[in-house]
């Protein structure tokens, strides 16, 4: 018989979370406003801007609006001017995240040992972090690793860095209180991805998803001076790469931004690792209590690529957009904030009015956590709701967020789907051999289905 301590045998725990999102929030028409205004009318910019309409997101959160100096020059800025903005923008949102993470971890910061941190919208020597641990004043000796080319994955891939260098240190009997930081600005890249719309009259809509996040953690190998209660417990991880992918999806460097690489494949891809990836996750926590099987059995905190993905969750893995709830929600009122996403839904989903929106009512005690990044990778982990701490509210992070990001318990996830002409939900789980299809208006569809990722 398992041990009832069984779970705690990595003795891995995040005890501090905190998701800074910037003050301003583009609604759809802020897109139609810029192309209008420096683009010739087109068939591909039309069909962009009519996918625009269709992403059930309401509001994407941003360093700056339609009216910001650096996306009305006549020309799109330079790489050189998205990272003066990503340094002077961004960076102060990673210290807020960090700062907010510290706080609930009740953690001196001369306490941290490493920061593990992501981002795939800037590339600079030295990295963002170093500047991140200046600003909070983390001394010189601290371990940094700052992960490049995962993209939406890099969150999870984060935390799995994390717990393997967390890992380390308790072999060594020394504590280990590793920051975690992800912080994306992307919406100042949309003039990029309009130039390409424009000269090359493909369908891109990374400037219809895309969004501006810092989010943190602190996670604790439990050794040494006592910090606040866990927030969850990590009890496992599964990393893997879809063989012969990398060509399928990814986010190359360009002289006026970062351009998406999409394939057809990616939908199809993605939806078919998901069961084998979460066999595979199960497979690393065996000794999981009678009732957590299968998918519904746990909550998800599903990186909210698009809807596509969502919905696609929800079909393959036979799932509502409850289990999801805390991903929908960010979705909707923030939009993809690639890698900073994730963390920002685990915070969420642990907050008193997610809870009343829980499937049937019940709180899982597991949560999985998933994300896709170029290459293809998949990026899975369990997680264990610390229960003594559960319904914490935490505080808004801006006064637009006060107001727009508490779901309230008559939201319709469901029929979200219904924003995209003919779309099924699932809301109810999917009949025995249903699939996903799309009757009106299908290149809405199709095209939000190429491009979810990254």
């Amino acid at each position: 018989m398992a041990s009832p301590n069984a779970f705690g045998e990595l003795g891995l725990s995040i005890i501090g979370l905190g998701a800074q999102y910037p003050p301003n929030s583009l609604k759809p028409d802020e897109l139609s406003k810029l192309a209008t205004a420096y683009y010739p009318d087109s068939p591909a910019m039309q069909k962009v801007l009519s996918i625009n309409r269709f992403t059930g997101i309401e509001t994407r959160s941003s360093v700056g609006t339609s009216s910001h100096p650096l996306v009305n020059k006549p020309d799109a800025p330079s790489i050189a001017d998205l990272h003066r903005t990503f340094m002077t923008d961004g960076v102060p949102l990673a210290v807020e995240a960090a700062r907010k993470a510290a706080a609930e971890a009740r953690v001196d910061l001369s306490q941290i040992t490493h920061i593990v941190s992501t981002t795939c919208t800037d590339s600079a020597n030295p990295g963002f972090d170093h500047y991140v641990a200046k600003s909070l004043g983390i001394s010189n000796r601290v371990e940094k690793v700052l992960l490049h080319g995962v993209g939406c994955s890099g969150g999870l891939a984060a935390l799995r860095t994390a717990a393997n260098l967390a890992l380390g240190h308790s072999m060594r009997r020394k504590p280990a209180r590793v920051l975690c930081v992800a912080l994306e600005v992307s919406t100042i890249m949309v003039r990029s991805e309009l130039n390409s719309i424009n000269e090359l009259q493909e369908t891109r809509i990374g400037a219809c998803l895309f969004s501006d996040c810092a989010s943190a953690l602190i996670l604790s190998n439990g050794i040494g001076e006592p910090t606040a209660e866990p927030i969850y417990e990590l009890l496992g991880w599964d990393h893997q790469t879809i063989p012969d992918t990398e060509g399928d999806l990814g986010f190359d460097v360009d002289p006026v931004g970062w351009k998406v690489v999409l394939s057809p494949r990616v939908p199809k891809l993605t939806e078919e690792v998901l069961a084998p990836s979460f066999a595979e996750l199960l497979e690393t926590v065996p000794n999981l209590p009678v009732g957590y099987r299968e998918a519904a059995d746990f909550d998800w905190a599903m990186h909210p690529g698009g809807l596509t993905i969502l919905t696609n969750t929800e079909r393959t893995m036979g799932i509502s957009p409850e289990h999801m709830r805390a991903s929908y929600d960010r979705y909707m009122n923030h939009g993809n904030s690639s890698s900073a996403t994730i963390f920002s839904v685990m915070d969420r989903l642990r907050s008193k009015d997610m809870d009343a929106l829980a499937p049937g009512g019940h709180v899982r005690d597991y949560v999985v956590g998933c994300a896709f990044g170029p290459g293809i990778t998949v990026e899975m982990c369990m997680l264990k709701r610390n229960m003594g701490v559960q319904g914490i509210q935490t505080p808004p992070e801006t006064d637009s967020e006060a107001s727009q990001s508490e779901a309230g318990e008559d939201v319709d996830w469901a029929g979200i789907g219904q924003k995209i002409p003919g779309a099924v939900s699932h809301a109810q789980g999917p009949a025995v051999g249903e699939t996903s299809r799309f009757t009106n208006d299908t290149f809405i569809s199709e095209a939000i289905a190429d491009v979810e990722l990254d």
